[in-house]
């Protein structure tokens, strides 16, 4: 595939599209959302922060896989408290089922991760008399320094570090690496986030998304006002899966990070330390775009001068 039709398969990648919903959300909640395009709300609270975040499942999802929904709904929660550098509280869930029957599956995979990632689920809201199968999810937590999608600055490094130790979860472009690693390894890569956050190696960050690799980058340079360089080819990537895929791909541990060039080794090796894929995929530059360039060519994806994304800018 020419990097012209990768960008025209990105471009035109549903999960990218789909955070357009956000701009009408930030559109009618105003200066009452402040922050509203990051991975949680925050909160200040003394000298640290308390985190916020909530998910919620399209329903397709949760009826076809409903065990992996629920293990999915403490994972990507606590992920979205990792991007911003925070240690996870506790979780609370709402679901709809079509009866008690309808609720075990999503449940018993909410338990089981929360087993996993050593989380506590402290209460929520059920309903076992509805039409489909729903589910929202939401976490709270604590961070001592934030990293934020408002705080990528031009001249920072873009670094992509990505958990390649896993396999696609049918039917969805859903990449999970956690299902088979043992707990300790688990807690200990989520912890990696807060560890680079207070180590000063990085302030800027973003978990990656249903919208893929590179609609992650437009809403995170969107959010800091920045535009992005990426070259594709230097993405961390499993083998015999095909870049396009890839790139649209939803990674169970996936995060985008800015760092100078000073820290970007330091903070590389913190990931490699643990077997981590992760790697420079390019930089944070004073444009206002998101471009793909592999060095012979180079494609625009979104110019943010033009058209909003989430409408979330800083």
């Amino acid at each position: 595939m020419s990097l012209h039709e990768l960008a025209g398969e990105l471009r035109a990648h549903a999960g990218l599209a789909a955070k357009r919903d956000v701009a009408a959300v930030s559109a009618l909640l105003g200066a009452q959302a402040p922050g509203l395009g990051d991975d949680c709300a925050a909160i200040p609270d003394g000298e640290d922060h308390l985190l916020f975040a909530i998910e919620g499942f399209i329903a397709q999802f949760v009826e076809a896989d409903p065990w992996f929904a629920g293990w999915c709904g403490v994972m990507v929660n606590l992920s979205d408290i990792a991007a911003m550098g925070g240690r996870a509280i506790a979780v609370a869930d709402a679901i709809w089922a079509k009866g008690e029957k309808g609720a075990e599956s999503v449940l018993a995979g909410m338990a089981a991760a929360a087993r996993a990632y050593g989380v506590q689920v402290a209460g929520g809201h059920s309903n076992f008399r509805s039409a489909q199968g729903q589910l929202a999810v939401s976490v709270m937590g604590r961070a001592k320094k934030l990293l934020s999608s408002f705080a990528a600055k031009p001249g920072e490094l873009l670094i992509a570090a990505i958990d390649l130790r896993g396999a696609y979860r049918p039917v969805f472009d859903n990449f999970q690496a956690a299902l088979d690693a043992p707990p300790e390894r688990l807690r200990g890569d989520l912890e990696l986030l807060p560890e680079i956050a207070e180590a000063g190696l990085s302030g800027a960050a973003k978990d990656i998304s249903q919208a893929g690799l590179v609609g992650t980058a437009a809403m995170f340079a969107e959010c800091s006002g920045v535009g992005m360089r990426i070259n594709p080819h230097l993405v961390p990537r499993p083998e015999g899966v095909t870049l396009a895929r890839w790139l649209k791909s939803f990674p169970s541990y996936g995060y985008l990070l800015t760092a100078t060039p000073e820290d970007a080794p330091a903070l590389l090796a913190r990931f490699a330390g643990r077997g981590i894929g992760a790697a420079v995929i390019g930089a944070v530059e004073a444009h206002q775009k998101i471009l793909l360039d592999d060095g012979a060519s180079c494609e625009e994806i979104w110019d943010f001068a033009a058209q909003a994304l989430m409408g979330c800018a800083a």
